[in-house]
């Protein structure tokens, strides 16, 4: 048997083939173009909320750590370790950290609690840090172990 002659155009007509791409690409063409930038949108967008959730993280913790480092100072000034009044002192280490000190208090056992603020930004707000800070605790005051207790699996007494 042998193959018609004539070419393609002696074929019969059924929606594929040379005589249809002209319809078809001119209702599809772009669709590829208008999907990579919806698609790339999608993945700028994903990419700044997390840029913004990190900024937001650090600011956090950058709050965090200024009131740590203000309570610990602050609580040495109150025990006096070193010199000044403890809120004073807590104030300059906080400003030293970029941060503002809300509240300070001290309290009778000479332990300190302080509260800051950290600018985070005009999209963040601001971060807010909390900490306290004071003496070790009395060894006397510590409970002594329970003899009855149970050991954890794997300690020995």
């Amino acid at each position: 048997m042998t193959p018609p002659t004539g070419g393609w155009e002696t074929l019969p007509w059924h929606g594929h083939g040379p005589r249809s791409r002209g319809r078809c690409r001119s209702q599809e063409r772009g669709a590829g173009t208008v999907l990579a930038l919806g698609v790339a949108l999608v993945v700028i967008m994903g990419a700044a909320l997390l840029a913004l959730l990190a900024q937001s993280a650090v600011a956090a913790s950058r709050a965090a750590t200024a009131a740590d480092l203000a309570a610990l100072a602050a609580a040495d000034a109150a025990r006096g370790i070193t010199p000044g009044d403890p809120c004073a002192v807590a104030r300059d280490v906080a400003l030293k950290n970029h941060a503002a000190v809300l509240g300070c208090s001290q309290a009778p056992d000479a332990s300190v609690q302080v509260r800051t603020e950290l600018n985070a930004g005009p999209l963040l707000g601001v971060a807010r840090g909390l900490a306290r800070a004071g003496p070790p605790p009395d060894p006397d005051a510590v409970p002594p172990p329970d003899p009855d207790a149970v050991p954890s699996p794997g300690l020995e007494r």
